[in-house]
C-alpha cells in the first residue's frame, strides 16, 4: 500500500492520478459513509470516513485492520487534519484524533508514505 497525506486543496489526488497512473473510475471517494470500497485502486478522502466513524461509534482503526486483506495493494490518500489549531468542539477534537491515530496506523503499514506541501512531493517512508 502506497499512503499518501497532505492539507487540503495541495495535489494528493493530482500527484497520485500523475504518479499511479489512475484514471477516475479506478477511485473511491469517501464521504461520510458506513463502509470503505476497497474495490477500487485508490481511496481519497479517507478523513472523511474518520469523520463517520466518530458520529457512530466505530474505530475507523480497527476497521482498517478488519479489511486489511482489501486495500494492502491500494493507494490510500488522506487529508491532513492531524495538525494545527486544536479544535474547540469535542466531536471535531475527537475527529481529528481518531484521524492521527488511522494515519499513524497506514503509515506503519505502508510500503510508501508521501506528504504532498504545496503539489511538492515528499518522500517520509
Amino acid at each position: 500500500m502506497d499512503f499518501i497525506i497532505g492539507g487540503a486543496y495541495q495535489g494528493k489526488l493530482e500527484y497520485a492520478k500523475n504518479k499511479y497512473g489512475l484514471k477516475d473510475g479506478q477511485i473511491y471517494i469517501c464521504r461520510e459513509d458506513k463502509d470503505v470500497n476497497f474495490g477500487r485502486r485508490c481511496v481519497y478522502n479517507i478523513q472523511e470516513f474518520t469523520l463517520y466513524c466518530v458520529k457512530n461509534g466505530i474505530d475507523a482503526t480497527e476497521y482498517f485492520k478488519e479489511h486489511r486483506p482489501e486495500w494492502e495493494n491500494s493507494v490510500l490518500i488522506c487529508e491532513d487534519i492531524f495538525c494545527g489549531v486544536v479544535p474547540l468542539g469535542k466531536d471535531m477534537r475527537a475527529w481529528r484524533e481518531m484521524t492521527g491515530r488511522l494515519c499513524a496506523y497506514l503509515s506503519k503499514e505502508a510500503e510508501s508514505v508521501t506528504r504532498i506541501f504545496l503539489g511538492l512531493e515528499q518522500k517520509l517512508k
